[in-house]
């Protein structure tokens, strides 16, 4: 069990930074296919990890950094906004994605 949750929320960062790089391995070493339904939904999931994994490590080295560095942090803070508001929206368009094409196939 983790003494805070400040802690917890670190290891799985640090976990899912990990998990983000299996993902992107495996989803890169597939071969490109001629179907463009399935060429979005790739693009869409690299582009979901490609974010999540920015916000790792920005997290990261925003612990790393000394607080008294104002800039670097400032920046490093809306590095993880923006780059968790990509992954949302990237991961949110993903089911869209899937059913409009449903839709037009109808």
């Amino acid at each position: 069990m983790c003494l805070t949750n400040v802690f917890c929320h670190e290891i799985f960062v640090a976990i899912s930074a990990i998990a983000c790089m299996a993902g992107l391995a495996l989803l890169w070493s597939r071969k490109p296919s001629d179907d463009e339904t399935e060429a979005t939904e790739s693009i869409l999931l690299k582009m979901s990890f490609s974010y999540w994994l920015v916000y790792c490590v920005a997290f990261g080295v925003q612990k790393l950094i000394v607080p008294d560095w104002e800039n670097v942090t400032g920046t490093l803070r809306l590095t993880t906004t923006l780059s968790y508001l990509l992954t949302f929206s990237c991961i949110v368009c993903l089911p869209l994605h899937k059913f409009a094409v449903h839709e037009i196939e109808e």
